[in-house]
């Protein structure tokens, strides 16, 4: 198969471009007039500006709206390959070409579930699952807007606490470079004039000049300080020694860990929940959520707990054991076993945690703005007397 690249009109006059793969152009031309487009460029690409495709990474919001188009299609009764055939057509560049793949898998034989997970890369386990039991049960449309439903809630959640966040991070960013620019370029200059005049100067202005000397003289050695420092950081959190650790020092970290904590549980409560609704066993479900849990603590204790319910425990008794897991977990579950409503129940549950993390972020923000100013005062006041004092003191011997 060849893979064109297109420009052409639709029937409303709109623009639309993209990625096609056919046998020949000819074959091109009838696929894109077959969707009601009137071509205007059509070119062969070449096998360096196909890798370009690949080498993109395709990004979380690119997979939501896939999967939210793709729902309403199937919803609305179109087959599943002639719906991945336009969306090969509308998706992002990055994502065309698995799309393409997909198609050409489903055409060849295979299910949507064993194709998606030819791209386990773009398509989590919790995605194949479901799609995998969506088929298997005969209702991949209901799967398909659950999915979509999920994923966009978990959009909104990371966009709200980007946006608490964004704030504070420009202002520290902000202040460091200040801070930079000041030991770089403007103490220099004015430790030549205290030479000059052979003043005996306080020791937090001795302490400034010697880091600012530092920083000029020796940035290289900083630089590499840095690269390594952080080189070797990711290295040790990769291990799983290393994250155990590094999760539970953030545990213990005052507002931070508590947050953390939050945000594990509504990803946790909403993603397993999914999986339960769609019918998929709680062992495989334990399973799947232990593999995408972004903690290795929880992955250490979901493991155990897999194993407990796989041994015939109630899984509410084996989420109670571990103390990663807040009592509230372990109760509602409980309930929602007993009332066999547990996909439900989880649900809410994760609706709470979810509130609970956005003001427990927006409250940080809010009190991360007066902090940062007092930061910024004792800076300030710290460069006065480092700095202005010794002026000062000189003017005043003349």
């Amino acid at each position: 198969m060849l893979r064109y690249r297109f420009r052409a009109r639709e029937k409303n006059g709109g623009l639309r471009k993209g990625i096609v793969e056919a046998q020949s152009e000819e074959s091109a031309v009838v696929v894109l007039r077959e969707q009601g487009l009137v071509i205007t460029e059509l070119h062969e690409l070449t096998a360096g500006k196909s890798l370009l495709s690949f080498g993109k990474k395709v990004k979380f919001d690119d997979i939501v709206n896939f999967t939210r188009q793709l729902s309403t299609m199937i919803g609305a009764g179109l087959p599943l390959t002639d719906a991945l055939s336009i969306l090969q057509l509308q998706v992002p560049l990055a994502l065309q070409s698995k799309v393409a793949d997909i198609l050409r898998s489903i055409e060849g034989g295979s299910s949507f579930g064993d194709a998606l997970s030819h791209h386990s890369e773009t398509f989590s386990r919790v995605y194949i699952a479901l799609v995998r039991a969506g088929e298997a049960a005969g209702v991949l449309d209901t799967i398909l807007i659950r999915l979509a439903d999920t994923l966009e809630k978990q959009r909104e959640f990371r966009e709200k606490t980007k946006g608490a966040m964004i704030y504070p991070i420009i202002v520290l960013i902000g202040m460091f470079l200040v801070a930079t620019v000041m030991m770089i370029f403007v103490l220099p200059k004015l430790t030549l004039m205290y030479k000059d005049f052979d003043i005996e100067l306080p020791f937090v202005t001795k302490v400034l000049i010697g880091t600012s000397d530092f920083m000029v003289n020796y940035w290289y050695l900083m630089g590499a300080g840095i690269i390594g420092g952080v080189y070797v950081f990711n290295r040790w959190r990769k291990t799983k020694v290393g994250a155990y650790q590094w999760d539970i020092i953030v545990a213990k970290l005052p507002i931070f860990g508590k947050i953390k904590s939050m945000v594990l549980m509504a990803e946790f409560t909403r993603t397993f929940a999914l999986l339960a609704s769609a019918g998929v066993s709680l062992v495989e479900a334990l399973g799947i959520v232990q593999e995408v849990a972004d903690s290795e603590v929880m992955r250490q204790a979901l493991g155990v707990v897999a194993k407990d319910v796989e041994k015939g425990n109630p899984l509410a008794t084996s989420l109670a054991v571990h103390p990663v897991f807040p009592m509230i977990v372990s109760q509602m579950t409980s309930v929602g076993e007993q009332t066999g409503k547990l996909d439900e129940i989880l649900n809410r549950v994760a609706g709470y945690f979810e509130t609970e993390s956005e003001h427990a972020i927006k409250n940080l923000s809010t009190a991360m703005e007066p902090i940062i100013m007092v930061l910024l005062g004792v800076g300030v006041g710290f460069l006065i007397v480092a700095i202005i004092v010794p002026i000062y003191n000189l003017t005043s011997a003349f």
